[in-house]
C-alpha cells in the first residue's frame, strides 16, 4: 500500500511539472502569436528542440522520489521559465539585445536595463534536451574551415552564428576567458554579425589586490562603452539589488553545501549542478532563481532532518570535475540504480566567490570583478597546475568522497595536458580516479553507451563493485 500511494505521489510530482513547463510554452506562443511563431521558428530552428524540455524532466526524475525528485523538477522548471524569459526579451526587446559570453554573468547587462543574450546557452542547453541538436551546428562550423580539433562548445556556437540562427542584437560583450577556443570564438562571431565588440582583459593572476582594481576598471570601461554604443544606462540602484539578491543566492547555496555533507547526502545530482549552473551563470540575482534556492534549500533541510539521503541506494560519493557530459546529463541517474554512486558537488558549481558588497558602486564592481575572475574555467585552467588541484582535493576531503571522475572532454586542451600529472597525485594521495572520454556537445565522438561502458570497467576493475541494474 505504501509503494502505491508513493508511485501515485511521484507521478503526480511529474505531471505536475510538466504542466507548469508546458503552460510557460505555450504563454510565450500566445503572447508572441502564432504567425510570428512560425515565422520564428523558421528563421531559429533550435526553437524546436526546446520542446524537448518534458522529456528531459521525465529522464532526471526516473528512479528519483520524495523531496529529491521534487528538487530536479523545480530546478528544470526554472530554467524552462528562465528560458522563456530569455526568449520573450529575444522577441521583444531585440533593440536592447547585448550577446555576452557565458564568462560574463549579465548582472550588469541587467542593471542597465539591457536584454542580455548568451550564445553558449544553446550548446549548453540543446544537447541536454535532444543529444544530436549540436550536430548541424558543428558541421556548419567545420565546413567554414574552423578547426574540428578545438572545443566543441565555442564551435557549435560559431555553427549557429554561420547559419544565420543568431538573434539581431546592438552589440557583443566577450573577454579572454576561458581559453583560445572560447576567446577566438567572438572574433569569428563579431565579423559574421559586423557587431561593435567590447573584450573585457583578465589578468593572468587573479588573485592579487591589483588585479581586482585592474578588472573592476575594465567593468567600468564597458559600462561607459555600453552607455556609448546601446540605450543601456547604469542604474547603481537597480545593481545594488542585483547584488543583493545574488549575495542571499549564495547565502542559501552555501546551506545547501554544508548539509550534503551528511552521509547519505540529503540533496545531490542535478538539484546541485543543473541549480548552480542556470542560477549564478544565467539569472543571477533574478527574484525567481532566488525562490528557487530557497525551495532547494527547505527540500534540502527537510531531506536532512529525516535522515533520508537523496539517494536511498547512496553507496559511493562521486566528484564531478569539468563540465558535464552534456548529450548524456542522465548520467547520474543511470549511476545510482547501476552502482549506488551519487554526485555530490561538482567543479562548475564549487566556488570560493565572496559577498558582494553592495555598500558603494565600486565596491560593487570589486565584487563582481573578482566573481568574474574567479569563474570555475577561469581560476582552473589558467596559470600554474597547482589551480587545477587544489579544489579538486579539498572537494575530495571536505564532502567525504568516495572517488574523482573527470569529465575528460576531448577538446578541452588544457585540461587534458594535466590528465598525466593527475594520475600520479591521485595515486600518491589514494583516490581512486576515472577519467571519461567522450565530446561536451557531439554524441558522435563518444556515445552514452561508450560513457556507460567506461563506468562499468571502472567500477569492476577499481571499485570490484558489480553493476545492480
Amino acid at each position: 500500500m505504501h509503494s502505491r500511494v508513493r508511485g501515485v505521489a511521484n507521478r503526480m510530482t511529474l505531471t505536475g511539472y510538466q504542466a507548469k513547463n508546458l503552460a510557460s510554452i505555450l504563454l510565450m506562443g500566445a503572447k508572441h502569436g502564432p504567425f510570428d511563431m512560425l515565422r520564428d521558428i523558421r528563421r531559429y530552428p533550435w526553437l524546436m528542440d526546446l520542446l524537448g524540455v518534458n522529456g528531459l524532466l521525465a529522464r532526471l526524475v526516473e528512479n528519483r522520489e520524495g523531496t529529491y525528485r521534487t528538487a530536479v523538477a523545480l530546478v528544470i522548471e526554472e530554467v524552462t521559465r528562465g528560458m522563456v524569459d530569455l526568449l520573450e526579451g529575444m522577441f521583444h526587446r531585440g533593440d536592447r539585445l547585448v550577446i555576452h559570453e557565458d564568462m560574463v554573468p549579465p548582472e550588469i547587462l541587467h542593471a542597465m536595463g539591457l536584454q542580455p543574450w548568451m550564445p553558449e546557452l544553446l550548446g549548453i542547453l540543446l544537447p541536454m534536451l535532444n543529444p544530436r541538436a549540436m550536430e548541424r551546428y558543428l558541421d556548419a562550423a567545420e565546413n567554414q574551415g574552423v578547426p574540428p580539433d578545438i572545443c566543441s562548445l565555442p564551435r557549435a556556437t560559431m555553427g549557429v552564428a554561420y547559419r544565420g540562427e543568431f538573434p539581431p542584437a546592438r552589440a557583443i560583450v566577450t573577454s579572454n576567458l576561458p581559453c583560445d577556443g572560447g576567446m577566438a570564438s567572438y572574433t569569428v562571431m563579431q565579423k559574421i554579425t559586423g557587431l561593435p565588440a567590447f573584450r573585457l582583459d583578465v589578468p593572468y593572476d587573479v588573485s592579487s589586490e591589483r588585479a581586482h582594481a585592474y578588472f573592476a576598471g575594465e567593468l567600468r570601461a564597458m559600462i561607459a562603452w555600453l552607455e556609448e554604443h546601446t540605450p543601456g544606462r547604469m542604474d547603481w540602484d537597480r545593481l545594488r539589488d542585483i547584488c543583493g539578491r545574488r549575495n542571499r543566492m549564495a547565502e542559501l547555496e552555501l546551506e545547501i553545501w554544508d548539509m550534503i555533507r551528511a552521509k547519505p547526502a540529503p540533496m545531490a545530482g542535478e538539484a546541485i549542478s543543473l541549480s548552480h549552473l542556470w542560477g549564478f551563470n544565467v539569472m543571477p540575482g533574478r527574484p525567481s532563481a532566488v525562490r528557487m534556492f530557497e525551495r532547494l534549500a527547505d527540500l534540502t533541510r527537510k531531506s536532512l532532518a529525516r535522515g533520508k539521503g537523496a539517494n536511498p541506494r547512496e553507496k559511493h560519493r562521486v566528484l564531478l570535475w569539468n563540465p558535464p557530459t552534456l548529450h548524456y546529463i542522465d548520467l547520474f541517474v543511470w549511476a545510482e540504480r547501476a552502482y549506488g554512486a551519487s554526485c555530490i558537488i561538482d567543479s562548475m558549481s564549487f566556488n570560493r566567490q565572496p559577498f558582494i558588497d553592495t555598500s558603494s558602486p565600486e565596491t560593487m564592481l570589486r565584487g563582481l570583478a573578482h566573481n568574474i575572475m574567479n569563474g570555475p574555467m577561469a581560476r582552473h585552467t589558467r596559470g600554474p597546475a597547482a589551480n587545477y588541484f587544489t579544489d579538486m582535493f579539498h572537494l575530495y576531503s571536505h564532502f567525504s568522497m568516495d572517488m574523482i571522475w573527470i569529465a575528460g572532454h576531448i577538446g578541452c586542451k588544457n585540461t587534458q595536458a594535466l590528465n598525466g600529472l593527475l594520475r600520479e597525485d591521485c595515486r600518491a594521495r589514494g583516490i581512486p580516479l576515472l577519467i571519461i572520454e567522450y565530446d561536451l556537445c557531439d554524441p558522435r565522438i563518444v556515445p552514452r553507451d561508450g560513457i556507460r561502458d567506461q563506468v562499468d570497467h571502472f567500477m569492476e576493475n577499481v571499485m570490484k563493485e558489480k553493476r545492480r541494474a
